[in-house]
């Protein structure tokens, strides 16, 4: 149908029907069936009279587009989710942790009660007994001599003398370990003037500053000491030299907990000391045998003259 036949049948309904609805759609009616409209190009839909969406291949294209978008926004999220620095803290690119753990350590952010493991050790210190008890009070049933659960002072000089420390450096210690720790490990509220160290109550004397590879109920957490290697140990991966280790104590500093600093000192350069080996390096086996005990069993074994293994 041309175009003056279309607008004589338009102008013929418009005189028969004065209606504005009944003209328009006759109107519409009419030039759908034009040779113009087949001539134009197909339109996926149409949103209205005169509204036209978009073709079918730019609608896909569009929505790829947001697709791709999305997804790179979603990638940006998860980056930023697992990121272990920020730019504006120099410090977190110097004092790096390991993200890599879960392939040689089940679980490794689990604090674990009985054994103290390690990437190297997953199952903890071969040989050594935990004797159902957590790896805070392992460390100190070493220097329980007669096996009742307190350690009295005379029995941690025992053990200093025979992990091979002289006799004046065993008294100091003796006394000040005890001194210190007794009061929180006491049953009761009455303080002992024989300064006894209950094994049972440890937790209760654990300080702050400290690496955080105990927890506050005496259980060990392994990525905290992977993560003492991770940020400072740059000689040698599994070592810490003695600068090394002054400055893992000064970063694990708390704001005014002057107690916290001098004991933190105090324990790792005793342990540097004791442990250290012929090029002068802390080893992370002679760390984590001191965080369980075994690394005390070995330097007596060691002092006796028996053939130990420090594992």
């Amino acid at each position: 149908m041309d175009g003056p036949a279309v607008a004589a049948l338009s102008s013929l309904a418009h005189s028969l029907h004065p209606t504005r609805s009944l003209h328009r759609s006759l109107t519409l009616a009419l030039s759908l069936s034009s040779p113009l409209h087949r001539n134009r190009p197909a339109f996926h839909s149409y949103k209205g009279i005169g509204q036209k969406s978009l073709p079918t291949d730019r609608r896909r294209r569009t929505t790829v587009r947001a697709t791709v978008g999305e997804r790179r926004v979603a990638s940006e999220i998860e980056k930023d989710a697992m990121a272990t620095e920020a730019e504006r803290a120099p410090v977190t690119a110097e004092r790096r942790v390991r993200n890599d753990l879960e392939v040689s350590i089940p679980k490794p952010y689990m604090a674990r009660a009985l054994v103290a493991p390690d990437a190297e050790h997953p199952n903890g210190s071969v040989g050594h007994k935990h004797n159902n008890m957590t790896v805070l009070q392992q460390h100190v049933a070493f220097f329980d001599i007669n096996g009742d659960g307190i350690v009295y002072p005379w029995e941690t000089y025992k053990g200093c003398r025979a992990m091979g420390m002289n006799p004046l450096v065993s008294v100091l210690l003796a006394i000040g370990i005890n001194g210190a720790l007794s009061y929180a490990t006491l049953p009761g509220w009455i303080p002992s003037l024989l300064l006894p160290v209950y094994i049972d109550n440890i937790h209760k004397a654990k300080h702050g500053s400290t690496t955080g590879t105990y927890d506050t109920e005496g259980r060990y957490v392994p990525v905290n000491l992977e993560n003492i290697f991770s940020k400072y140990a740059r000689t040698n991966p599994d070592k810490l030299t003695f600068s090394e280790l002054w400055e893992m104590t000064e970063g694990n500093r708390l704001l005014f907990d002057f107690f916290g600093w001098f004991a933190n000192k105090g324990e790792w350069i005793l342990l540097y000391l004791i442990a250290k080996d012929e090029d002068g390096f802390l080893s992370k086996d002679a760390v984590r045998g001191c965080f369980d005990g075994s690394i005390f069993e070995y330097l007596a074994k060691r002092h006796k003259g028996d053939d130990g293994k420090m594992i």
